[in-house]
């Protein structure tokens, strides 16, 4: 299916200023702040919906309605492993499509170690058949640049590729969403070797928004993503100095200057760690510090 089916910015030529076409990450308690900063955010924004365990179903649908009425994009995720039964997500993906007009949906195994209900990973729930039956046009799937703790190497690529062709065999798009990094270099070259491995789907960086420092190494060490010394000092962050707050303006840079056409269709994605307000006024900062740039 064509890459414009997961959002419309994917049929338009590369951006020339990184911070062009970006999403955002929400919980279903941010609604309240998302609807504060959306007048400084652009319509149809796409913005996600985490599955956080302790929210209901109804949070969850309730902030999906709200992404929808703000003229945004909503694209709720679903925890393979939290679901209790077959029931439960069947309710979740219809109420989805039907209550807010969800068309994207972003699957995940979960962090579980043993599932709740029948479904143990992404693959089982894509199996279901339910998300093309309710007119879901496109699934996104997570990309892991800094490894995953149950799967490493070769594995990992297989089980990427394996989800790629089994929603492709269903009629929907691929949407590939990394973990946020703190250093471009490995980033940049995951990308690469996802295109030599033929996965041609479009990808969203993971991007921390500006946060304080305590709180990006907790967000870190929570998801396996790397933050050495070395590492956080490319970001800009010192880690004997843990007080004030840092921002992803080093990162985004790197990946603007190292991104080229043979890594394919690429846009950030934006985990608001330090509150969405300060993140989308970051965004609205770098975009117009960006463009003044590429007009001089």
């Amino acid at each position: 299916m064509d890459a414009s089916a997961i959002h419309p910015d994917w049929a338009r030529p590369r951006p020339s200023v990184m911070t062009d076409g970006y999403s955002l990450e929400i919980t279903a308690k941010d609604v309240d702040a998302l609807i504060v900063a959306a007048p400084a955010v652009r319509p149809d924004t796409p913005v996600a919906i985490t599955f956080l365990p302790g929210e209901t179903m109804d949070a969850r649908i309730a902030a999906a309605i709200k992404v929808r009425e703000l003229g945004f994009e909503p694209m709720p995720h679903l925890s393979a492993r939290r679901f209790a039964s077959h029931d439960e997500l069947v309710a979740i993906v219809e109420r989805s499509t039907r209550e807010a007009g969800v068309r994207r949906m972003f699957l995940v195994a979960g962090d579980p170690p043993v599932p709740v209900g029948p479904f143990a990973d992404t693959m089982s729930l894509l199996r279901t058949g339910l998300f093309e039956r309710h007119g879901i046009t496109a699934i996104g799937i997570a990309g892991h640049p800094d490894g995953h703790p149950a799967m490493q190497g070769d594995a990992l690529w297989i089980a990427l590729d394996e989800k790629r062709r089994e929603i492709a065999a269903r009629g929907m798009a691929t949407l590939i969403v990394t973990q946020f990094g703190f250093d471009a270099a490995p980033l940049l070259a995951w990308l690469g070797e996802l295109r030599a491995r033929g996965i041609d789907a479009p990808v969203r960086i993971g991007v921390p928004g500006p946060a304080g420092i305590k709180t990006l190494i907790r967000y870190a060490a929570h998801c396996g993503v790397g933050a050495s010394a070395a590492v956080m000092a490319k970001y800009g962050v010192s880690l004997t100095r843990l007080l004030g707050t840092a921002g992803p303006d080093r990162l985004v840079d790197a990946l603007a200057a190292g991104i080229t056409p043979a890594h394919g269709a690429v846009r950030l994605h934006f985990y608001p760690f330090g509150g969405l307000a300060r993140t989308v006024e970051w965004i609205v900062e770098h975009d117009r510090a960006a463009h003044r740039g590429a007009a001089t």
